[in-house]
């Protein structure tokens, strides 16, 4: 529903025109919003909306989109023929594609030149389901940069826990979510 997604945007505007305190730990400068899974192609055909509320408020944007990620990896895998005859042997490489996907992108916001100003908005960590934690990769992408870490998150949070794509499991995180109900 859109009423849902003009309510995220809203929250985010506000919320990311306000003076934003230095000094703050990693976990503190993360945003989540946080949308149903239902909205993802409403929402990444808004996110224009996103930019232009950071811009507006002062802040450089800098999107990094990691939706095909995986795929793209998985190309350049040398035993790649073998790991679709046998996926099970591709299981032991998921932590080097988590990896080599934290390089890649501190690799583009180092070269981006951001500041303590900046939103470096995550798009598509849906694709890290079943590959790696998002908390996880969140927690180790969040030092490297200086101003916001915006992850749009298909999912739920409640109680402060996250669920990526509703999954059962869930985890806590000290980021501050976004959601069409706050």
């Amino acid at each position: 529903m859109s009423n849902r997604l003009d309510k995220l945007i809203s929250n985010y505007t506000s919320h990311i025109s306000i003076p934003w305190q230095h000094g703050l730990a990693n976990a503190q400068r993360v945003l989540f919003a946080v949308y149903h899974k239902e909205d993802e192609l409403k929402l990444r055909a808004r996110l224009e909306e996103f930019r232009v509320a950071a811009e507006t408020a002062g802040h450089v944007w800098l999107p990094l989109d990691i939706t095909h990620a995986f795929p793209d990896w998985m190309a350049g895998q040398k035993y790649r023929d073998d790991y679709f005859e046998d996926p099970e042997l591709l299981a032991s490489k998921y932590k080097r594609f988590a990896q080599d996907l934290l390089e890649r992108l501190q690799q583009q916001i180092a070269a981006q030149q951001v500041d303590e100003h900046s939103v470096v908005a995550l798009i598509g960590c849906g694709t890290l389901f079943g590959f790696t934690s998002v908390a996880g990769f969140v927690e180790a992408l969040a030092p490297h940069v200086p101003g916001r870490l915006l992850v749009f998150f298909p999912g739920e949070h409640i109680e402060n826990t996250y669920r990526l794509l509703d999954a059962r499991d869930g985890w806590g995180y000290h980021a501050t979510p976004l959601t069409s109900d706050n």
